[in-house]
């Protein structure tokens, strides 16, 4: 069972064939954080670089977030996009899903976005890529070990099977 950030990728609809409602899906997730971070972002540096004033500086925040909040949006659907696409399309291949092909998928991701730049930019960024979903489906994979054993009975002295041994009857009432 493949414990990560992502849902699981069910790469198989009822009738047998590939479901792309899931790429669809990460896209628009990845779109969302990009825009809403990115606006974040933006917010702060348009602010920073307005001219002094209040309006001036508000100005500039909205400017900035109007400008550049959906190209980071874009950016991130980009990414999102083809790390969901690759990581079915390996959940397919390899017919089980697991931490390894969210790191594959983070490795491909990067060098396929790199491309453009040459050969040498496409092997950093493949492992800057595989390196970040690594350390991120670690870090899942340890949280949901902590979690569990938090669930898990630790008492030395378990209850006896017979309830009657716990304590006496209390007496009974009479009046």
């Amino acid at each position: 069972e493949r414990k990560g950030i992502a849902p699981p990728c069910p790469p198989i609809q009822a009738e047998g064939r590939a479901n792309p409602w899931r790429i669809v899906d990460d896209c628009g997730g990845a779109f969302t954080m990009g825009m809403i971070g990115g606006g974040v972002f933006q917010a702060i540096k348009g602010f920073r670089n307005s001219p002094v004033g209040v309006r001036h500086r508000f100005k500039g925040s909205v400017s900035a977030i109007r400008i550049r909040a959906p190209q980071i949006g874009g950016s991130f659907a980009v990414w999102g996009g083809l790390f969901s696409t690759i990581d079915c399309g390996l959940v397919k291949l390899r017919g089980k899903e697991d931490p390894w092909n969210s790191i594959t998928s983070g490795a491909l991701t990067g060098a396929v976005l790199a491309s453009r730049s040459g050969p040498l930019a496409m092997v950093g960024s493949a492992m800057m890529g595989g390196i970040l979903l690594a350390l991120i489906e670690g870090v899942g994979i340890l949280l949901t070990r902590y979690t569990a054993q938090q669930f898990q009975n630790r008492d030395p002295h378990p209850l006896p099977e017979n309830p009657g041994v716990l304590a006496p009857s209390p007496p009974a009432l009479t009046h």
